[in-house]
């Protein structure tokens, strides 16, 4: 037997592993699992090039509890270790590891992923064993050997009885961490982080109901069998080439990711590159609504089938985080900082490819299926204009899918919407003015008086429309964004036509005083305009330009301090219209309110303005008015 001083400086560094560690201490089985996957795949490597005389076989990883013993135990069927790589990889690798761990964060070794990058994956198992123990056997015609560590730099290595090939870790958990002596613990930190390692993982047995054969008898009872209880998939979609799944492979597995939910995606996208980084992955785009607030994280971050996080910010590009799915790559290093992992190359790489191939994965169903394309995109507009505006070489690609809609169901590109409004929605400094509505029921009697016109109405009612339509006024030359509601129909599209008043200037001063005097100046701007007769006596627009910049500052953006100004809104007065002249000849002040109130509520009431306690005395005027 030999017993040695581990070789550190570092006096005790067990409870500083353990202490620096803590906040994520569950981790721990993640690693000796890995560990313990990567030398069963090792041998596996050696047998195929006929470097181990062994036969590989079906090897499985097993972990079991003995909750008497206080004890948990990770066995594997891998290639093994001799005393002699005991001594240089547990004694000596993985200690220099935790000592440079420990001189490089020992002030902020708050940033739990870093352990294997360290080779420290092995000696977080004392976060939670005040002993451990190894038993292992290599492939390699030795003895097998005996390690056993009471988490003080002591420890003692000795031959063991072991005939088996493998290694067996024996945690002895310490008193503050036997909930990893209880089942169900054990069970969720498998599926969390092992639910597709790449080996069979068996976590005690289970019972299996068979199928009754086809000339079984009347009431005969199925028979029941014992069978080892493996938590994970080996074979996940994602490790399969995308010629190897069908549709209904790809929904399976999302149902695999996503138990509980109900809803299956629209589509996916599987990546698949090895040059110039490994990713693999499959990417779905969930039924989205317009709630930017969405919930995110729902990406799962793996490295070689282990799981290591559901916050991938920095790895795929933001606007894609509304999505779900896996990404898989062995090229990302995960085990370092957040602030590292974003400046590293590699990332940025694979940051830009994934948003390559979701923009020609978007492009190649808009080609292949235009009409089922149009029908999900009130589902996934959300995160193609989102991306537009974060992601420039997004926004070129999507220029040739990203859709239009009008209020009446039709969609067009950008350039078939140009094409289609340009003879007449131009207006006199040759601008293509484009129509759109943001509320199809709040606008609904602007939206009527613009296509009495024969002008075309969008409905862009998504929360960052008002930046989106910023973006595309400062890309596309001579396009015009206007909101129906903006000014009046004449106006919303001027052209070089004047209208001429039936009032004569004078009039037009005294009515715009009289008007000035009743309509509250606070809220509401009075502006007089010379239309058809029949055409509605007062409506009430809201300026583009003030109402967009408010709009983009309340979702980011936008001109400072505009968000936190009030709204502000024009009544613009037809002096052409009959009800107009009425105010303008009452002989008393109390008509011109009466008549000038009333105008405006039936303005507001268009408009959806119209609330509270305005709306009751509306109500109370208007039955009085019909006396």
């Amino acid at each position: 037997m030999a017993t040695g001083n581990i070789n550190v400086s570092v006096e005790n560094i067990f409870p500083l592993i353990k202490k620096f560690l803590y906040s994520d201490h569950e981790i721990f089985l993640r690693e000796l699992i890995s560990n313990a996957t990567d030398a069963t795949l090792k041998l596996k490597h050696l047998t195929s090039i006929g470097e181990a005389a062994v036969e590989y076989g079906n090897p499985i990883i097993e972990v079991s509890i003995d909750k008497e013993g206080k004890k948990l135990h990770i066995k594997d069927q891998g290639l093994g270790m001799t005393a002699d790589e005991v001594q240089k990889y547990i004694n000596e690798v993985a200690f220099s590891g935790a000592e440079e761990f420990l001189n490089q964060y020992k002030d902020s070794a708050k940033d739990t992923g870093i352990i294997g990058h360290f080779g420290l994956g092995f000696y977080s198992a004392f976060m939670v064993a005040e002993k451990v123990e190894i038993i292992t056997k290599s492939f390699k015609d030795e003895p097998a050997a005996h390690w056993i560590c009471d988490g003080s730099p002591k420890y003692t290595l000795e031959a063991a009885d072991k005939t088996d090939r493998g290694t067996e870790i024996i945690l002895h958990i310490a008193e503050d961490s036997t909930e990893f002596l209880e089942d169900h613990k054990i069970s969720e930190l498998l599926v969390k982080y092992n639910k597709f390692m790449p080996i069979p993982i068996k976590f005690g047995t289970k019972e299996e109901t068979l199928p009754l054969p086809e000339d079984a008898e009347e009431g005969a009872e199925p028979e029941k069998i014992t069978v080892d209880n493996i938590i994970n998939n080996p074979t996940p979609a994602w490790t399969k080439q995308p010629t190897e799944l069908e549709t209904e492979d790809y929904k399976g597995f999302y149902r695999e990711l996503y138990p509980m939910q109900f809803e299956e995606p629209l589509f996916h996208i599987h990546l698949n590159v090895d040059y110039p980084f490994n990713l693999t992955g499959i990417l779905y785009f969930p039924k989205l609504t317009n709630d930017l607030n969405i919930q995110k994280d729902k990406i799962q971050l793996y490295q070689n089938q282990v799981f290591v996080t559901d916050n991938v910010e920095g790895i795929v590009p933001e606007f894609l985080t509304m999505l779900r799915g896996v990404i898989d790559s062995p090229d990302i290093p995960l085990n370092v900082s957040r602030s590292y992992l974003q400046a590293d190359g590699n990332v940025k790489k694979i940051s830009s490819y994934i948003t390559r191939k979701v923009a020609d994965k978007l492009k190649s169903l808009f080609n292949e299926n235009r009409e089922d394309f149009e029908s999900k995109w009130n589902d996934i507009k959300i995160v193609i204009e989102y991306g537009m505006l974060s992601e420039d070489k997004f926004y070129e690609k999507a220029d040739k899918f990203a859709l239009y809609p009008t209020i009446d169901g039709k969609f067009y590109t950008f350039d078939e919407l140009v094409e289609k409004v340009k003879p007449t929605q131009t207006d006199k400094d040759d601008n293509t003015v484009i129509l759109y509505a943001s509320n199809k029921e709040a606008q609904h009697s602007y939206i009527v008086d613009a296509q009495a016109k024969g002008y075309e109405v969008l409905l862009l009612d998504s929360p960052i429309v008002a930046h989106l339509i910023q973006k595309l006024e400062g890309d596309k030359e001579k396009v015009k964004f206007t909101r129906v509601d903006a000014d009046h129909v004449d106006n919303l599209i001027q052209k070089d036509e004047e209208k001429i008043s039936k009032l004569s200037e004078e009039e037009q001063e005294t009515l715009k005083t009289t008007l000035t005097e009743i309509i509250p100046a606070d809220k509401y701007t009075v502006q007089l305009e010379s239309r058809d007769s029949d055409a509605a006596p007062i409506i009430i627009t809201e300026p583009e330009f003030m109402r967009r910049m408010k709009e983009m500052q309340q979702t980011g953006g936008g001109m400072f301090g505009m968000g936190n100004m009030p709204e502000m809104y024009n009544v613009v007065v037809n002096t052409n219209a009959e009800l107009i002249g009425d105010i303008l000849k009452a002989e008393s002040k109390e008509d011109k309110e009466r008549l000038t109130n009333q105008a405006l509520d039936l303005a507001k009431l268009s408009k959806g303005l119209l609330k509270g306690e305005e709306l009751t005395n509306f109500v109370k005027r208007s039955y009085g008015m019909i006396k």
